[in-house]
């Protein structure tokens, strides 16, 4: 444990920000490279997922046909929003960028799930051709190749968000959100594929509308087990989560680097294998595997999600106390903003007073205080990035700003969810009690 860096100490009434200039009046500014560029980074990548989707819808309309690809996109967008939001709600004390969320949500989509179909016919017909038995070569592809290779390939978004946007991934919260997100496109599409072929062979047995086989597999693959995918894939992103969590001078660092996504993605291949497997043998497995395994490790992955959410609220409130103590917080603030039902409380109490712009004010001092909390901590932990001093003075300066509307309405609401103690109304008077005769 590293001791964090010493608070600026607010010396007046309006502190001076020279050393955070703004962008417009840098004096240098360094050119960058066309290939470094932003928009073109992103515009690279929104075209290669385009093609992806493009590319696998392509395929899906042409395995199920264009009544069964319908059918299957409208059964299959049900449960999408359900679990879209229970991530979100999850990501709620420091939300993950939505951009960052769009991409996890479309490499599941569209970038893995054709990778992944591509790769499990190519493994199935090689292994066919080896062993002369078609059978065992389905059996083999769904219970060992398909796990190994769509998890690698969901892992691989969660992997990139990791590598390249660390700023937003800080813990286990946001390895399981960017799973979680990545696993739901891909059962999406998956979903779509299970569906229209289900529909298909109801059609070719004369069925009218929803037969037997789409009913079966809409309640097996939505109902029955929505969050089979983003099990599966939440134990790689907690990996990579546990790895942000390591701080610079951690004993075996560079074995835990390795290790823990290595192990994550392993567990995350070893769960989907037994799932698969359960399917492919006996219904009676499947039963047993769900009742056994699956809904144990859902109830303690959950149990896992909320401990860590929890756990981010109590780094706020033991980091920002400092600036507090040195004026930068009112004193009940740190409180307010370590319990959600206070920060929603402190919006709808700026709302009523100010209008829709203090509620959006409050909201972005809620968020620039959450994320200099667990800048101080991560410098606690030894992870002190180069321009911390700059980015805790901008974090600071946004916070001032908003000062004014965000300070009254967190005593507020620190106040009125018991949060700090409240005297007696004449203690708020300086010892004069108006109601004494």
């Amino acid at each position: 444990m590293h001791a964090a860096a010493p608070v600026p100490a607010l010396e007046s009434d309006q502190p001076d920000f020279g050393a955070v200039p703004e962008r417009s009046k840098w004096r240098y500014k360094p050119r960058k490279a066309f290939w470094r560029s932003r928009l073109v980074r992103a515009g690279v990548v929104i075209a290669a997922l385009a093609i992806c989707a493009l590319a696998i819808l392509a395929i899906v309309r042409k395995e199920t046909g264009t009544e069964g690809f319908l059918v299957g996109l409208a059964l299959a967008v049900l449960p999408v929003p359900l679990l879209l939001a229970a991530f979100r709600w999850l990501d709620r004390v420091e939300p993950a960028p939505w951009k960052n969320l769009l991409f996890a949500l479309a490499w599941g989509a569209f970038a893995s799930t054709l990778i992944a179909i591509f790769a499990n016919s190519f493994a199935v017909k090689w292994i066919s051709s080896v062993t002369a038995d078609p059978g065992s070569a389905e059996s083999l592809g769904a219970t060992v190749v398909a796990p190994v290779v769509e998890e690698t390939a969901k892992g691989a978004a969660i992997l990139l968000l990791f590598l390249f946007r660390r700023g937003s991934f800080t813990g286990p919260v946001d390895g399981l959100v960017y799973a979680g997100f990545t696993a739901t496109g891909f059962a999406f599409t998956e979903n779509i594929l299970y569906l229209g072929h289900a529909f298909g062979e109801d059609q070719e047995f004369g069925a009218e509308g929803l037969g037997s086989v789409t009913v079966a597999t809409f309640f097996a693959r939505v109902i029955m087990s929505p969050f089979a995918h983003p099990l599966f894939t939440s134990l790689t992103g907690l990996g990579l989560g546990f790895v942000a969590l390591l701080p610079a001078g951690a004993r075996f660092r560079r074995t835990r680097l390795w290790l823990l996504p290595t192990a994550g993605l392993l567990l995350a291949m070893g769960l989907h294998a037994l799932w698969n497997g359960s399917a492919t043998f006996h219904p009676l497995a499947f039963v047993l595997v769900y009742g056994m395994f699956m809904v144990p490790v859902f109830g303690l992955l959950t149990w896992l999600a909320i401990w860590s959410r929890q756990k981010e609220l109590r780094t706020i409130s033991g980091e920002l106390p400092a600036y507090a103590t040195a004026g930068w917080l009112a004193h009940d603030e740190p409180l307010a903003l370590s319990s959600m039902r206070a920060r929603s409380m402190a919006r709808g109490y700026a709302a009523r007073t100010f209008g829709k712009p203090g509620s959006r004010a409050v909201g972005e001092y809620e968020a620039f205080a959450t994320t200099l909390a667990f800048l101080r901590h991560r410098a606690r932990r030894g992870q002190v990035a180069p321009d911390f001093a700059a980015r805790e003075q901008e974090l600071l300066h946004h916070l001032w700003q908003r000062r004014r509307v965000a300070s009254p309405a967190l005593t507020y609401a620190a106040r009125a969810t018991g949060r700090v103690w409240v005297p007696p109304q004449y203690l708020d008077y300086g010892g004069y009690n108006p109601y004494r005769g």
